[in-house]
Parts: C-alpha cells; structure tokens; sequence
C-alpha cells in the first residue's frame, strides 16, 4: 500500500513499474517515485521487500527508476475510483511536457475542481499544500466541506 494514501496500492498509483522474477528465484522490483524528493520512497521499499521475503523470496533487489518521471496519467482506473470513492478530487490530465525552458511563475494556475462530496463546480483552493507535497486542500462554497485535490503532475 502507498503509505501516504494507504486506500491505494502500489500498483493503483503507478509506481510499481516492473516485478521481473528472475530463473534463479531472485526478484528485481522497479519503482519510480511521484516526485524525487519523496519522503515515503525508503518504506515503499521496505515494504516491498518484507512482502517479498513473507512470501518465500530470499533475493529481492528494488532499484528505483527517474526515468521517465511518474505522472499523475499513470494512476489506474481502479486508483482513480477508491480516491473518488474515498472522497478525492481525483487529477486530470497531467500538464503537457515539452522541452526547452521550464516557466517559473509564482501564483498558482487555477484549476477547476468539482467538489466530490456534492459535485459542485463553486470550489475555491484554500491551501496548495495538503498533508503530502502531491495533495491541494480545496473547499466546497455549496456543502461547505473541506477536501484534497490529487494534483496534477
């Protein structure tokens, strides 16, 4: 499980990018992190490799993968449905990438959320940073009830 947002797996997020088990028993588990400061990347690990070894793999090698960078793109439908279900504003399209310079600015681009408790599209940001760097906090004006945004990356 993600150990930030424990309703999803690995898996659902996309960072499990590849399990290869390999002739001679040992297992090689790629992972690419949401972004690459991520605080929870040791336990996602660790996590993996006692799993692993619970289930009889006594050689279990994780390597970490930059590249290409996750993207919000890569949550799964099933991903996309428990952070629904559970109350997140599940992300949209992630940004188009391109190459030559990046634009720094230093206001938010806006983003229209619909509330997930009522659906209400007269929503306001109230914080761009929730419990984790990948989360927005955003308030519903309606229902007037509190909710996170997976943001878009």
């Amino acid at each position: 499980m993600d150990p930030e947002m424990p309703l999803l797996t690995l898996d659902d997020l996309g960072v499990l990018r590849e399990v290869e088990v390999r002739r001679d028993g040992s297992v090689l588990v790629t992972i690419t992190p949401t972004y690459s400061g991520c605080p929870a990347m040791a336990t996602m690990r660790d996590d993996i490799e006692h799993k692993l070894l619970d289930h009889g793999y006594t050689d279990v090698e994780i390597i970490t993968s930059l590249t290409p960078a996750w993207s919000t793109d890569w949550i799964s439908e099933d991903g996309r449905r428990k952070l629904r279900e559970t109350g997140y504003s599940v992300p949209g399209p992630a940004p188009a990438r391109t190459t030559g310079p990046v634009p720094l600015t230093l206001t938010v681009r806006p983003r229209l959320i619909d509330c997930p408790q009522c659906g209400s599209s007269n929503t306001r940001l109230t914080s761009e940073f929730g419990a984790t760097l990948c989360k927005a906090q955003y308030r519903c004006d309606d229902c007037l009830e509190p909710f996170d945004h997976v943001k878009e990356i």
